[in-house]
């Protein structure tokens, strides 16, 4: 379980999910007034995106799905 965790993205992965969860946390902040449910959705996929950028770690990558970034 130790191995899961331990950080797999390279800086432009980092940069990517960064900027993705940046976008993704705003447009659920703007969503606030519209759609409650659809906001709080948009917040935590980002927030959770913003995670993995801080930590340089990706869910996919450590479940052994190949991706590009």
């Amino acid at each position: 379980m130790k191995k899961f965790f331990l950080p797999n993205l390279e800086t432009r992965g980092r940069l990517v999910r960064g900027a993705g969860g940046s976008v993704l946390v705003a447009g659920g902040v703007a969503f606030c007034g519209v759609n409650l449910l659809a906001a709080v959705i948009l917040i935590v996929s980002g927030g959770f995106m913003l995670f993995e950028a801080v930590r340089g770690w990706c869910v996919m990558r450590a479940c052994g799905i190949k991706t590009k970034l």
